[in-house]
Protein backbone atom coordinates (compact mmCIF):
# COMPACT_ATOMS: atom_id res chain seq x y z
CA UNK A 1 0.00 0.00 0.00
CA UNK A 2 0.95 3.68 -0.93
CA UNK A 3 2.24 5.65 2.10
CA UNK A 4 0.62 9.24 2.14
CA UNK A 5 4.24 10.46 2.47
CA UNK A 6 5.13 8.62 -0.78
CA UNK A 7 2.29 10.07 -2.53
CA UNK A 8 2.80 13.41 -1.39
CA UNK A 9 6.24 13.01 -2.13
CA UNK A 10 5.21 12.40 -5.63
CA UNK A 11 2.40 14.58 -6.40
CA UNK A 12 3.55 17.75 -4.63
CA UNK A 13 5.77 18.40 -7.70
CA UNK A 14 3.82 17.14 -10.47
CA UNK A 15 0.80 19.73 -9.32
CA UNK A 16 3.03 22.65 -8.58
CA UNK A 17 4.60 21.91 -12.07
CA UNK A 18 1.15 21.94 -13.30
CA UNK A 19 0.30 25.26 -11.60
CA UNK A 20 3.57 27.12 -13.43
CA UNK A 21 2.56 25.60 -16.91
CA UNK A 22 -0.65 27.27 -16.13
CA UNK A 23 0.74 30.17 -14.94
CA UNK A 24 2.83 30.82 -17.91
CA UNK A 25 -0.40 30.05 -20.32
CA UNK A 26 -1.77 32.52 -18.38
CA UNK A 27 0.97 34.95 -18.84
CA UNK A 28 1.12 34.60 -22.70
CA UNK A 29 -2.24 34.80 -23.03
CA UNK A 30 -2.48 38.35 -21.15
CA UNK A 31 -0.09 39.48 -23.64
CA UNK A 32 -1.68 38.04 -26.29
CA UNK A 33 -5.20 39.95 -25.86
CA UNK A 34 -3.84 43.32 -24.70
CA UNK A 35 -1.12 43.06 -27.90
CA UNK A 36 2.09 43.74 -25.68
CA UNK A 37 4.24 42.78 -28.38
CA UNK A 38 7.84 41.42 -28.05
CA UNK A 39 8.97 43.64 -25.38
CA UNK A 40 5.82 43.59 -23.49
CA UNK A 41 5.79 40.13 -23.53
CA UNK A 42 9.05 39.60 -22.44
CA UNK A 43 8.45 42.37 -19.41
CA UNK A 44 5.32 40.49 -18.35
CA UNK A 45 7.18 37.14 -18.50
CA UNK A 46 10.15 39.03 -16.42
CA UNK A 47 7.98 40.68 -13.63
CA UNK A 48 5.18 37.99 -13.55
CA UNK A 49 7.00 35.02 -13.87
CA UNK A 50 9.70 36.23 -11.35
CA UNK A 51 7.53 34.54 -8.58
CA UNK A 52 7.84 31.23 -10.07
CA UNK A 53 11.55 31.51 -11.20
CA UNK A 54 12.33 32.26 -6.89
CA UNK A 55 10.21 29.00 -6.55
CA UNK A 56 12.15 26.74 -9.06
CA UNK A 57 15.49 28.23 -7.83
CA UNK A 58 14.45 27.14 -3.97
CA UNK A 59 13.93 23.76 -5.33
CA UNK A 60 17.33 23.50 -6.79
CA UNK A 61 19.20 25.27 -4.21
CA UNK A 62 17.02 22.64 -1.87
CA UNK A 63 18.38 19.74 -3.71
CA UNK A 64 21.64 20.40 -3.90
CA UNK A 65 22.42 21.01 -0.44
CA UNK A 66 20.22 17.79 0.37
CA UNK A 67 22.03 15.74 -2.10
CA UNK A 68 25.72 17.50 -1.20
CA UNK A 69 26.72 18.82 -4.28
CA UNK A 70 28.17 22.25 -3.50
CA UNK A 71 28.88 25.14 -6.20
Amino acid sequence: MLEAHTFEAWVTPLLIGGLILFMGFIIWDLAKQSQAGRFGTLMLFVVLGAGMMGYIFKVVITWLMESGGGV
